[in-house]
């Protein structure tokens, strides 16, 4: 079996790339299962329900939802629900 060559030269930089090289890569479904699925394409929203919006927020508030893991925006998205339930309608300030 010949010996592969480097896809970088010495300097760093890619080489231009043969149709050897290409032949010995490998399809994509060789990553892992945990990569796979991030991967995946999201199909439609069953309902549409959620408008993306660009918020500044206070960077303690962000690193404490941030601190709570996966899906730190849904809760982010749920506080703010649960504030608007406290709030008299028409009086949000």
């Amino acid at each position: 079996m010949p010996k592969r060559v480097p896809l970088t030269r010495p300097d760093g930089e890619v080489r231009e790339l043969k149709a050897e090289d290409i032949k010995s890569f490998r399809s994509a479904t060789a990553l892992p299962a945990s990569l796979q699925q991030k991967l995946g394409v999201r199909g439609p929203q069953k309902a549409p329900t959620k408008e993306r919006v660009t918020i500044r927020l206070s960077r303690d508030v962000v690193e404490r939802f941030r601190a709570t893991g996966e899906g730190w925006q849904s809760r982010v998205d749920a506080a703010l629900q649960d504030w608007l339930k406290k709030q008299k309608r028409g009086s949000v300030q």
